[in-house]
């Protein structure tokens, strides 16, 4: 089944899998002076089992935490404007790279992890300035919201056809399309821009509980891609890619949470 993770599509394990790995026989002039038996060459990787993905995605959400942990304590407020800016200039840049590149392996994934969490700190950190405890409530929200969607998919609820694959993806860019226009609206307009982020709209609220419910299909593909690959055998490096995947499908679910938390505090945020 194919991810709406660009990252997991046409990358290693798609050649391979696709292609079942194996290399095309090599025509030898002395074809004939060969052996008639050749003991097949040894796999040059194993393959990933779900341990191997485990591992690599607590590794991943550990590194995210800490860094997170350690912009909230170390970040002034005077300071917090600045960092963000240049957070999410390198979050930008590193995902651009693992995604369009193909490439994912422990430093460029863990080096995504961090400085992401980095923009994860500020972020939360501003918000529970403005409304004292919603973190919390948040990162309990997201926990309880990935641990429903994996027993839906664990029960098969929801299976993930490629027909729901391609609404999940559909409704993730209109989603980000919608957000991307509301900015520009804000900037050159009111600072409501089209309401789906003002919390006296109630389209704000319907809006975030639409981007929550998509960011919890985001993570039925992502266990979806996860199954397939171990059941495919692909390869042990493929672990990162679907650790990354998982990353950015809780961020996403957990900064919704926090935004729409929010809205139950009054005022603006």
């Amino acid at each position: 089944m194919e991810s709406r993770n660009p990252a997991f599509r046409g990358n290693a394990f798609g050649r391979q899998a696709g292609g079942h790995g194996i290399p095309r026989p090599q025509q030898s002039h002395d074809m004939y002076n060969a052996p008639s038996y050749a003991p097949p060459a040894p796999p040059s990787t194993r393959p990933m089992t779900m341990d191997d993905v485990v591992v690599r995605s607590f590794l991943t959400l550990a590194t995210l935490l800490v860094t997170a942990a350690l912009s909230w304590k170390l970040v002034p407020a005077d300071k917090a404007l600045p960092v963000l800016a240049v957070a999410v200039v390198a979050q930008l840049g590193i995902w651009a790279f693992i995604t369009f590149g193909r490439k994912a392996n422990a430093p460029l994934v863990l080096a995504f992890a961090a400085v992401y969490g980095v923009l994860i700190g500020v972020v939360s950190h501003t918000y529970n300035d403005l409304y004292h405890g919603v973190v919390l409530q948040a990162v309990v929200g997201t926990a309880l919201a990935f641990g429903a969607t994996l027993a839906v998919y664990a029960r098969r609820i929801v299976r993930v056809t490629p027909k729901f694959t391609r609404f999940v993806i559909a409704a993730g860019l209109g989603l980000v399309g919608l957000m991307v226009l509301n900015l520009l609206v804000q900037v050159v307009g009111p600072d409501s821009g089209i309401g789906i982020r003002d919390p006296s709209n109630p389209l704000a609220y319907v809006f975030s509980v639409a981007a929550i419910l998509i960011g919890c299909f985001f993570l039925l593909l992502d266990f979806d891609s996860i199954e397939q690959g171990v059941r495919s055998g692909a390869p042990e490096k493929f672990a990162w890619y679907c650790a990354f995947g998982l990353v950015l499908s809780l961020v996403w679910i957990y900064l919704e949470m926090l935004r729409l938390l929010s809205y139950f505090y009054g005022g603006r945020d």
